[in-house]
């Protein structure tokens, strides 16, 4: 624990055997393909599933109904995060708000990273504030392509980024800027595959698919995909279900329901017994001392 000017600062220690944002561009130099999972804002249970199943990377938010709400759970989330995962990369996303100008980015990116994030990811940042977040070491492993939630707008909603040349150069200046300002690693997502394993092979640090194909450095996936929590008839085209929780979990509990109600469960065996001259003696202190008790 660390004093200043009447602060306690507790920093997060980097621990044998955790990966880092060195592990990436060394997988990427090496050409070992990068895994990365999004578990938005799933219960940290996921974070930790992903690390023993050996994913490389989780990108991750914070529980809120608001943007503010979530930046004000970030930290203690990234703790808890951290705790169930202690050696997955993490990346953090920002709320947009946070990083509204360079000072804010610096502070706010800087308590994620000591309290347990690996990088950061201020969707859509501006070069300005992004190189000031490098100069001071600030790791962001940020984003191109489409962006998300109420940033779509800019791109008219959810749609496909890069379509034709002039946009596709487009896409791939930002992301050299980005590398040029700083940014550690990216996503990209949206993109063709063609714009997608270009973006990756021209620059030099990692790049992640996420709804794009091409196979870049590696690809994401959100959690709600991967597991199959998002009903057949919605799933995305990119989207591709390694399990069918959502209808597994909903079986479990409708059978579980069943059980109760027919008195299936609790059966004997899930529960244990008093013995038979221990129950006698309190059923009968029982009786005494509380005659009119039904």
């Amino acid at each position: 624990m660390a004093k200043g000017k009447g602060i306690d600062i507790e920093m997060m220690p980097l621990e044998a055997g955790r990966k880092t944002i060195w592990h990436l561009q060394k997988m990427k130099t090496e050409g070992k393909l990068i895994s990365m999972v999004g578990t938005a804002y799933l219960d940290p249970l996921f974070t930790m599933i992903c690390e023993k199943a050996g994913v490389d990377l989780v990108r991750y938010t914070a529980p809120g109904e608001s943007a503010e709400m979530r930046a004000d759970n970030m930290l203690w989330w990234t703790r808890l995060q951290r705790k169930s995962a202690p050696n997955i990369c993490l990346n953090a996303v920002m709320q947009t708000h946070q990083y509204a100008d360079k000072l804010s980015a610096v502070k706010n990116g800087a308590l994620l990273v000591e309290n347990g994030a690996d990088s950061v990811m201020p969707m859509g940042v501006t070069n300005e504030t992004l190189q000031y977040m490098s100069d001071n070491l600030i790791p962001v492993f940020g984003h191109v392509g489409c962006l998300s939630g109420w940033q779509t707008g800019a791109f008219g909603g959810y749609r496909r980024q890069g379509k034709t040349a002039e946009d596709a150069m487009k896409v791939f200046r930002k992301a050299y800027e980005y590398q040029e300002c700083g940014m550690i690693g990216m996503t990209t997502e949206m993109t063709s595959r063609n714009l997608t394993d270009l973006i990756a092979k021209k620059l030099r640090i990692p790049v992640i698919q996420v709804a794009a194909g091409g196979v870049a450095d590696g690809s994401e996936m959100v959690i709600f995909d991967l597991l199959g929590f998002v009903p057949g008839a919605a799933q995305a085209k990119h989207g591709k279900y390694y399990a069918q929780a959502f209808d597994d979990f909903s079986k479990a509990c409708m059978t579980f329901d069943h059980e109760v109600k027919e008195e299936v469960y609790p059966a004997e065996e899930h529960g244990w017994g008093m013995e038979e001259a221990e129950l006698d003696k309190f059923k009968n202190e029982l009786d005494s001392k509380y005659p009119d008790v039904k």
